[in-house]
């Protein structure tokens, strides 16, 4: 007798996996690990494995004796979680600090909410937010003791965004400050200060065309921050131009490339129509200039990506594609 089988949707079925997008990820984010390597030595490289280890280490532990449901680390979404952790953490880091990102990141915003797909917060960028608000000394303390092989050369002081900040609060105007003096190359290819993963706007680039080509990530949520921030920075510079940093500034330093490419994109964390991206996108530009221009903290594309989180079950019912066969009103 021959039986009709009845099943729920999605009935399309595609050679991805978790596995396989966790590794493109874990691919592009490659360049980047590599300069900051070269950049800053055997620090990075300590952090990359401790906050890596200790993110697939917490989830193993969570699944198997607390929570008792099937292990899956092996779809490499905690290993990811550690690596931009990692990439979000002063390169002189203590070691301890990647544990205890990963013990929030993992424990809290990921296994709290059961598990992957299934957060509603980045886990990396939560366990940022909270080592920078736990420990702002070491969070912000920029001391570089030099890279592995000599390639560049040491630096350390505040990143380029923490010096205008002070800056102009001290009250000096931009020409004085000499902001100029990062030039658009230094900003591409290797600047100082800054988190492990800010140092090289090219290697980030990189990654987002690996991401890209393999249909990973759309475009739509990154350019869409970057337009977005372009457009009000120059406004606002526009407007006061000694008090105001540009677009290339804003867009090239601090970390917006690396928060609109990889953690802006999270699936989990994302609407799901463009529509939503967009508004989304939009969102998390007008924050992070803001936060920049107006708040205490000289960066904010770490605090604008998680407010906009909570804001996406709103979008994902507000921006609902059209039914198919739906007649428009």
């Amino acid at each position: 007798m021959n039986r009709q089988i009845i099943s729920p949707s999605p009935h399309i079925h595609g050679p991805e996996s978790t596995r396989s997008i966790m590794r493109d990820v874990l691919i592009a984010l490659a360049p980047m690990s590599l300069v900051s390597i070269l950049a800053s030595g055997w620090s990075v490289v300590l952090l990359l494995c401790v906050s890596m280890v200790s993110c697939i280490l917490l989830e193993f532990l969570i699944q198997k004796y607390w929570l008792k449901v099937p292990v899956t680390v092996s779809d490499l979404s905690a290993a990811v979680t550690g690596c931009l952790l990692a990439l979000n953490l002063p390169p002189e880091a203590p070691w301890w600090i990647a544990v205890i990102g990963a013990v929030v990141a993992i424990g809290i915003a990921k296994m709290t909410f059961g598990g992957l797909g299934q957060n509603i917060f980045n886990p990396a960028l939560v366990g940022r937010v909270f080592l920078l608000v736990s420990f702002p000394v070491i969070m912000t303390t920029w001391d570089d003791a030099g890279s592995m092989f000599g390639l560049v050369d040491a630096f350390s002081g505040a990143t380029p965004l923490g010096e205008i900040k002070e800056g102009l609060k001290s009250g000096a105007t931009l020409s004085e400050l000499k902001a100029d003096d990062l030039g658009f190359t230094q900003q591409f290819f290797l600047h100082a200060g800054g988190s492990t993963g800010e140092l090289s706007a090219l290697a980030l680039i990189l990654g987002f065309i690996y991401l890209l080509c393999r249909r990973v990530i759309k475009a739509t949520i990154p350019l869409t921050i970057i337009c977005t921030v372009a457009v009000v920075s120059g406004i606002f510079h526009l407007a006061d131009p000694e008090h105001f940093t540009g677009p290339v500034f804003n867009i090239f330093t601090g970390g917006l490339l690396l928060g609109s490419i990889f953690m802006a994109t999270d699936y989990v964390t994302s609407p799901m129509t463009t529509k939503g991206q967009i508004i989304f996108a939009v969102g998390i530009g007008l924050i992070t200039v803001f936060v920049r221009y107006f708040g205490s903290y000289p960066e904010g594309v770490s605090f604008a990506i998680l407010i906009m989180n909570s804001t996406v079950p709103l979008l994902n019912k507000y921006c609902k594609p059209r039914r198919f066969g739906e007649v428009r009103k």
